[in-house]
C-alpha cells in the first residue's frame, strides 16, 4: 500500500518538517497490522516526494481480534495493495503531527496553502469514478484517474473497483491530509476493526471545517460510520448541533430587527416570487434557502410543480422542515418539495436543468474571494433558464435607525455591494455566461441612496440575442 506526496513549494524540502520525517532517512514505524516505511524518491528545491509504503500482513489480519468480513476474512485479501482504512490508522501514527495541524520547526507553514499533490496507486471505489470524483472535487482537487478492465482476456467482466488516482490541490497538509483520513475508507466502503461510538468523533474532529459543508456529507457519515444507522443518526445531529451557520434563525431575526420597520423581508419575498412567476418557471431552485419562508411561498403556489431547497446548514434544513411541516403534507404536496443539502460554491449535478433559481440574501454571506466559485457553480454548471438574485444595498444603510455609520446589516455578512458594485458585477457575470440582466428596486426608493434591497434578474440569452 502506497500514498506519495508531493509539492513544489520553495523550498521543497520543507514538507520533511511538515511531516517531521527528515529526507536522508528511511525511517520505519512498526503497526500492529504491519510495518510503514518513510523515505523520499526525490528532495531538492524544487520539488520534494515522500512515500509512505505499508506492508501489511493479511495472515494478521485474519487471525487478530479486529473486525473481519468480506475479503478480509480470507487469507488472500487486497489489503496489502489496495488503500483502505489502514492508510487512516498508518496516517496518524505516522503523520499524526501534521495531520492536526503543527509544526515545531515552522509553525506559520503549518497553516499555509501550499501546491501539494497526492498519488494513490491503488484506491479502491466501491461506487465508481463517480463517486470518487463527488468525494474530492467539491473540496477543490483536481482529480486524475485512470482505470482497468478486470482481465484484459474477458472484457465482458467490465473494470475493475481499483483506480490509481492523483490528487492535486493548493492547501494545508492538514488538510489534505484529514480529507484522505475520512475519504479513503469512504471509498473502500469498509473499516478492518470494529466501530463503535468513539467512531463519530474521529470523524468529526477530523472532518471539521469541511464536512457539513460537503454535498456528499450524509452519504460520508454513513459509509465512515459502516452504515450503522444509530451512529449515523447521532453523527449527522451533532453536525446539527455544531455548524456554525446553525444560529441562521438566529442571523434572520437579526437582520429582520434592522429593516423591520420597512416590513422589507416580506416586500423582497414577494418581489422574488413575482418575478420567479412572471419567468413562467415550473421547477425552481431556492439556494440558500436557509429556514425555509421562501419556499412556503412557492409551496401555496401551484405554479410551482416542482420545488427544491438548497442550503449548507444542516440545522437550517432542520429548521425549513418543521416550518413547511414535510411530514404532515399529503403525499401530493410532499412530492413537490425537496429538501437537499449542499454547499453553493461547488458544481453539483443536482441542480442541473431547472427552470429558475432564487438567491435571496446570499451572497453577501460568501468571502468575497468564493464569489467566482459561487457564480461559476450557478451560471456555468446548474445554468438555469432564470436567476432571480437579491442583495442589500449597502448606500441605504444609513437611513436605518441603530445602524451606526460604516456597519454592514448583519455581522455574518463578508461584504456589502453598493449600487455601482453590484450591477457592475451583474453585469460581468452576465456577459461571461450569456444571460441578461435586468435590475429592479426592492422597498422604498431614497432619492440619493436608492432602494433598501437591490435585485437583479438574469435570464438566458437566445441565440440572436447573443450574437448582436
Amino acid at each position: 500500500m502506497l500514498l506519495a506526496l508531493t509539492t513544489t513549494h520553495r523550498p521543497a524540502t520543507d514538507l520533511g518538517y511538515l511531516l517531521h520525517k527528515h529526507p536522508e532517512r528511511v525511517q520505519s514505524v512498526p503497526l500492529k497490522f504491519g510495518q510503514a516505511h518513510v523515505f523520499y524518491p526525490e528532495a531538492s528545491e524544487e520539488r520534494c516526494t515522500a512515500c509512505l509504503l505499508m506492508e501489511v500482513d493479511p495472515v494478521a489480519i485474519v487471525r487478530g481480534k479486529g473486525r473481519a468480513d468480506g475479503p478480509l476474512d480470507q487469507y488472500v485479501n487486497d489489503r496489502p495493495y489496495a488503500a483502505s482504512s489502514f492508510l487512516s490508522v498508518a496516517l496518524v501514527k505516522v503523520f499524526g503531527t501534521a495531520l492536526n495541524g503543527h509544526c515545531k520547526e515552522r509553525p506559520g507553514l503549518a497553516q499555509t496553502a501550499i501546491p501539494l499533490r497526492a498519488q494513490l496507486p491503488v484506491l479502491p471505489a466501491r461506487g465508481g469514478e463517480g463517486l470518487l470524483r463527488g468525494l474530492f472535487e467539491p473540496l477543490g482537487y483536481t482529480v486524475s484517474v485512470e482505470s482497468h478492465v478486470l482481465d484484459e482476456n474477458f472484457p465482458a467482466w467490465g473494470r475493475s473497483p481499483y483506480f490509481s488516482v492523483v490528487l492535486e490541490r493548493c492547501c494545508t497538509l492538514s488538510e489534505l491530509l484529514k480529507h484522505l483520513y475520512v475519504l479513503v475508507p469512504v471509498l473502500d466502503d469498509s473499516k478492518h476493526y470494529f466501530v463503535a461510538d468513539d467512531e463519530i468523533d474521529k470523524l468529526l474532529r477530523q472532518g471539521e471545517g469541511w464536512l457539513s459543508e460537503h454535498p456528499l456529507c450524509a452519504q460520508i457519515t454513513e459509509r465512515y460510520l459502516v452504515h450503522l444507522r444509530r451512529l449515523t443518526r447521532l453523527a449527522l445531529s451533532r453536525l446539527v448541533e455544531d455548524d456554525p451557520d446553525a444560529a441562521q434563525a438566529g442571523h434572520d431575526a437579526e437582520e429582520e430587527a434592522v429593516e423591520k420597520p420597512l416590513r422589507l423581508n416580506d416586500q423582497r419575498l414577494a418581489s422574488v416570487l413575482a418575478a420567479l412567476k412572471s419567468s413562467g418557471a415550473t421547477r425552481v431552485l431556492d439556494l440558500g434557502c436557509g429556514s425555509g419562508k421562501l419556499l412556503a411561498r412557492l409551496l401555496r403556489d401551484h405554479t410551482f410543480a416542482e420545488i427544491v431547497g438548497v442550503d449548507v446548514s444542516l440545522a437550517s434544513l432542520h429548521i425549513a422542515e418543521q416550518r413547511l411541516r414535510l411530514a404532515e403534507l399529503p403525499e401530493k404536496q410532499r412530492q413537490r418539495i425537496r429538501l437537499l443539502h449542499g454547499s453553493l460554491c461547488y458544481r453539483d449535478a443536482r441542480l442541473a436543468g431547472y427552470d429558475a433559481a432564487a438567491v435571496v440574501e446570499v451572497i453577501e454571506h460568501l468571502d468575497p474571494h468564493r464569489l467566482e466559485s459561487f457564480t461559476r457553480a450557478l451560471f456555468g454548471e446548474a445554468r438555469p433558464r432564470v436567476v432571480v438574485l437579491t442583495t442589500p444595498n449597502r448606500e441605504y444603510n444609513s437611513l436605518f435607525a441603530g445602524l451606526a455609520a460604516g456597519r454592514l446589516r448583519h455581522k455574518d455578512h463578508r461584504f456589502e455591494f453598493t449600487r455601482q458594485q453590484f450591477q457592475a458585477w451583474a453585469a460581468a457575470v452576465a456577459s461571461d455566461y450569456g444571460y441578461q440582466a435586468r435590475y429592479e428596486t426592492v422597498g422604498p426608493v431614497d432619492a440619493e441612496r436608492g432602494s433598501p434591497t437591490q435585485m437583479v434578474v438574469f435570464s438566458v440569452q437566445s441565440p440572436k440575442e447573443a450574437e448582436s
